[in-house]
């Protein structure tokens, strides 16, 4: 069983036809400005590594392959608004008698 990706960057490359694909995987880091290898590494992070892209370098990967902000990760991100952040603190020291 193939390992999961964090990012959906193998899959979307994988969808492009064999010309497409080469010019792909030379422009691409050109165009972010970084080695092959480190596009390459990028396309082979595993879901549960420490490991990630920077997150302007997500954004610009997700113009490229003509997804929304968010469809690039390979996982739910778990959002949280501060205000919710604060009320589940203020209910944690509650509890712990703060």
């Amino acid at each position: 069983m193939e390992e999961l990706r964090k990012y959906k960057i193998e899959e979307e490359m994988n969808k492009l036809n064999l010309k497409s694909y080469k010019a792909a995987s030379r422009l691409i880091p050109k165009y972010l400005n970084i080695a092959f290898n480190t596009f390459h590494n990028y396309r082979k992070l595993p879901l549960d590594g420490k490991a990630d892209i920077p997150y302007a370098t997500v954004i610009l990967l997700e113009g490229i392959f003509g997804m929304e902000r968010g469809e690039l990760a390979n996982y739910p991100i778990e959002r949280k608004s501060l205000a919710t952040l604060i009320a589940e603190e203020v209910a944690e020291e509650e509890n712990a008698g703060i």
